[in-house]
């Protein structure tokens, strides 16, 4: 199994970094109907043009409520979509458009939840619509209460970290450095500042988020304790699956810390791998396990 690994500086204890690629490009999309050529997917194409013209745009009939909708084919927690509009015409007819999210096909996914609504976008633009996490396999554009051409020239939807603030345990708890520390957001990596997580000296010791629901991870990061012992995190196992056996670290292996320099933040991407449980152990010795962020996501 291919593993790559990225070595990020920490500048800041501020966590901001977004799943990796855009989860609909390429994707199965549909609309409600399609005018002439200007098919669903060419919103998914990669291709920004927006002149109606150069054949890039999808674009529906003057439906009653027109929609289009890209299956990612797996759930994702989306946090963000970008819309670009059509440039040499009618701009306005994407006006209150809303965007839906969810896992539901029924009224062909326009009831799934309301992640945005789109008040106007001028010709040509790209416009990024940011919201709470929504989790969701099936992404729509709806125009409800009017008969519109909808006509999109591009549709881009961005997952964000599924650790964030999701249910954390460990083997043991050292002091105040709780679990829950390691997915508050903050990369900080100064031990004293209450940001990091960490056991006693365990044998084995482990660390695991609970994710709700099951994903197809394919990128986990890990901040290091940046004041003092980073060869502690030395010989880490990330593990992935579904499975509490073992507390979790029975389930399949995605990759191995070999190291963490002092107070950095490293990626490590790997084959995809569907669970809901990411676990992270040193097995084989007693040791104690200090994580000051880790970062879940799903993604190409």
């Amino acid at each position: 199994m291919a593993i790559r690994v990225i070595v990020f500086l920490t500048l800041t204890g501020l966590c901001v970094a977004d799943s990796k690629g855009n989860l609909a490009l390429g994707a199965t999309a549909v609309q409600s109907s399609t005018y002439q050529l200007t098919v669903a997917k060419n919103a998914v194409d990669g291709n920004k043009d927006s002149y109606f013209n150069h054949g890039s745009c999808s674009a529906t009939n003057g439906d009653k409520d027109p929609w289009w909708r890209v299956d990612l084919l797996d759930v994702y927690r989306i946090t963000r979509v970008s819309i670009t509009n059509r440039g040499d015409c009618c701009a306005e007819r994407i006006n209150g458009a809303q965007i839906r999210i969810g896992n539901s096909l029924e009224n062909n996914g326009n009831n799934n939840e309301l992640a945005a609504t789109v008040v106007s976008m001028s010709a040509g633009a790209s416009q990024t619509f940011d919201f709470q996490p929504v989790t969701g396999r099936y992404v729509n554009i709806f125009i409800p209460g009017r008969n519109e051409y909808l006509t999109l020239c591009e549709v881009e939807v961005f997952a964000g970290n599924l650790a964030l603030g999701a249910r954390a345990a460990q083997s043991t708890t050292y002091g105040f450095a709780a679990a829950q520390n390691a997915v508050d957001g903050n990369r900080n990596s100064n031990f004293n500042l209450g940001s990091c997580s960490a056991t006693n000296g365990d044998k084995d010791p482990w660390w695991r988020v609970d994710l709700l629901d099951v994903y197809r991870i394919t990128r986990v990061v890990i901040t290091n304790r940046g004041d003092a012992v980073p060869e502690r995190i030395n010989g880490a196992r990330i593990r992935i699956g579904n499975s509490l056996e073992n507390n979790g670290n029975n389930n399949q292996l995605a990759a191995t810390v070999v190291s963490i320099p002092l107070g950095e933040t490293k990626t490590f991407e790997f084959e995809p791998i569907k669970g809901r449980y990411v676990n992270i152990i040193i097995p084989g010795r007693n040791e104690f396990l200090t994580l000051c962020e880790v970062e879940v996501f799903s993604g190409e």
